[in-house]
């Protein structure tokens, strides 16, 4: 469990494995209440065209469609779009395998969600083209809710790297993480084991201020920019362990 990744982690990170133990560990109420708060702090109207990226195995964009609206979910992972599609019976939603800086360019959608801290995959630069193609995708007044955990104001403050073991069901996880300094980055090492099957695999995640990713933004056409340390609406601040940010497309 040890190396330096590539910045290209995530092409090969997102298999069966880790993606069921992300499924379960997740409980549904969870996704309830991120939707909620989506619909809440953007004002979806009914039937909303609603762009989802990356959506993973489609927990965000299946409860979306559920309430009505139509919806697209972006992601590069092939084994999490075909158990979203094989998940999406009945429902007003399409899954499209690209990389998540590939999405629609219609200036179409009534919003953009990036859930479940993917916002900090990339490095910077390729932070700034995904950001881009965010812009380039919503309609002027449309909205954008950005999910972050690894925010500096979320992560520096007491920080420790400390191992921890999680199980849910037949499959065990131990996860440590180191911080690169200079890199600013966060390393994630998993070790998944199942019925004899083990998996290590390493997750990155970029740890920017919160003016940078505001700046990032608002150089994209966003504005209106809120900050929230959670579905609850609480304010975000230093320690909050999470950083959810609405904004508007303004230009």
């Amino acid at each position: 469990m040890s190396g330096i990744p590539s910045s290209t982690w995530y092409v090969d990170f997102f298999t069966e494995l880790p993606n069921e133990f992300w499924r379960r560990v997740v409980p549904p109420e969870v996704t309830v209440e991120e939707i909620d708060f989506v619909e809440e702090r953007l004002g979806l109207a009914p039937r909303s065209r609603v762009l989802d990226v990356p959506c993973g195995s489609g927990r965000h964009s299946l409860e979306l469609a559920r309430r009505g609206h139509r919806v697209t979910g972006v992601d590069l992972s092939a084994e999490a779009i075909g158990h979203a599609r094989r998940s999406s019976a009945g429902l007003d939603v399409e899954f499209i395998r690209a990389d998540m800086r590939e999405v629609p360019q219609d200036d179409g959608f009534d919003a953009v969600v990036c859930l479940g801290n993917s916002f900090g995959y990339l490095e910077l630069g390729d932070l700034r083209e995904f950001a881009a193609a965010l812009g380039r995708a919503v309609r002027s007044g449309g909205g954008l809710v950005v999910d972050l955990a690894s925010a500096a104001e979320s992560v520096l403050p007491g920080y420790r790297a400390e191992p921890r073991t999680m199980r849910t069901g037949d499959i065990t996880v131990l996860a440590t993480s180191e911080y690169d300094v200079v890199g600013s980055r966060i390393l994630s090492r998993y070790r998944f084991t199942r019925d004899g099957q083990e998996l290590d695999a390493t997750a990155v995640h970029h740890v920017h201020t919160v003016a940078q990713v505001v700046d990032l933004l608002a150089a994209t056409g966003f504005a209106d920019v809120e900050l929230f340390g959670g579905t609850g609406g609480e304010p975000h601040g230093i320690g909050s362990g999470r950083l959810l940010l609405t904004a508007r497309r303004t230009s």
